[in-house]
């Protein structure tokens, strides 16, 4: 078993990254398993399509909740354990969503999902600790990468599950892959235990308020993490919907792949970390940016073109990866004491990000269509890169 003189050590190993990768994206895809499956659930429990998207959304909720007071015990109790813990009530949160016998017990499941999948983020700042700090960003967009692939391949297992044994059948299939990762992980991760901390809980979690307000850095940060993964979640919410209607009428299973080509974008911005190491975060985040609101353009051809939908979900999802790999990147090197709470607040505002788009998102569509879709998305990513010119020379001087 490793013990506390693993976080002295000058670098972090492959294996182990790639643990803790595979570890974040099992646990994030639990909140995002739903969306590909909107019109099976809204079918069996009667649920509108103008409001099935709050689905997503009590879960976004949740995930916030959770962000704000679950994450920032990481800077004060023996991560290793919180991580273990938190993994083991969410097996208990996924059985009870696979057998759910009313709306009522789904929604209620599906915030524990949510309030639960925060251990994402507790193993992203626990790598960020761990790793030296000259491959701190290296680890943190691999890592990070991880999450965000575990969000794209959702819908492709999802998809896939639900053609062979229906939607419970993927929360069930997620509870037993998530014993298998605890055991994985209650074998590999360090035992490093906190210093001694004078803090109170509620001056903990009132400290990611203070850090808010401190950093400015972080401020522009989180809130650049809002509108792109607002973005994000604009896109793939409501994106089963004409896909699965005429007269496209695709398969769960095809409409799942979706998630594969988007994980081909996150993968291809793994690199962003490194960049963010060398100081080109801010000329990484405005490409990414300009690459954001481009992809709509190529996204508002569907149904027409599932050729030109493929090319825009490629530069959409790399560029919302870039961008939130840069921002953790430079936000790390900010406080190396409290890595947990500046995880906390900016994750509070990308929660908030996809719950709005999320349920924006469905709602436009059941009234406006698709192209009532694209031009909301289109109108987040050009406002992000507005914020992002204009913060810009702030942004570089606080690196």
């Amino acid at each position: 078993m490793a013990t506390t003189d693993f976080c002295h050590r000058s670098s972090m190993s492959q294996i182990v990254t790639l643990l803790f990768a595979a570890s974040c994206g099992l646990s994030v895809a639990n909140i995002y398993f739903a969306q590909p499956l909107l019109d099976n659930v809204s079918s069996e429990f009667s649920i509108d399509y103008s409001i099935i998207g709050s689905i997503i959304t009590i879960t976004q909720i949740f995930y916030a909740i959770g962000l704000l007071l679950l994450v920032p015990l990481g800077d004060l109790l023996n991560q290793r354990r919180l991580i273990i813990c938190q993994m083991l009530l969410s097996v208990i949160a996924l059985v009870v969503v696979g057998t759910a016998s009313s709306s009522t017990i789904l929604f209620a499941g599906m915030g524990l999902v949510g309030l639960l999948a925060v251990v994402t983020q507790t193993l992203v700042a626990f790598a960020a600790t761990l790793a030296a700090p000259a491959e701190r960003g290296r680890v943190v967009g691999i890592v990070t990468s991880g999450v965000v692939i575990g969000i794209l391949l959702a819908r492709t297992i999802a998809g896939i599950l639900t053609d062979l044994a229906g939607w419970r059948s993927v929360y069930l299939f997620s509870a037993v892959l998530m014993l298998l990762m605890i055991f994985a992980l209650y074998r590999v991760l360090p035992n490093v235990d906190r210093k001694v901390k004078t803090l109170s809980y509620p001056q903990l979690i009132k400290s990611v308020f203070i850090l808010l307000m401190q950093e400015r850095l972080l401020r522009i940060r989180a809130i650049l993490a809002l509108l792109i993964f607002a973005a994000f979640s604009i896109l793939w919410t409501p994106l089963v919907l004409p896909l699965s209607a005429q007269p496209l009428s695709l398969s769960h299973t095809a409409i799942g792949a979706f998630g594969l080509v988007g994980a081909v974008g996150a993968l291809s911005a793994a690199r962003a970390g490194k960049l963010a190491d060398r100081g080109y975060g801010q000329k990484t985040t405005g490409v990414a940016l300009i690459l954001l609101l481009l992809s709509w353009l190529l996204i508002s051809y569907l149904p027409q073109s599932l050729f030109a939908l493929i090319i825009g979900i490629v530069l959409l999802d790399l560029a919302v990866q870039a961008v939130h790999v840069t921002n953790q990147s430079m936000i790390f090197t900010l406080r190396t004491e409290e890595r947990s709470r500046l995880t906390a607040g900016y994750m509070i505002f990308y929660s908030i990000g996809s719950a709005v788009g999320s349920i924006t998102s469905t709602h436009t569509y059941a009234h406006y269509g698709w192209n009532g879709v694209c031009l909301l998305g289109a109108a987040v990513s050009a406002f992000a890169l507005l914020f992002w010119t204009i913060t810009s020379r702030a942004g570089s001087s606080s690196q």
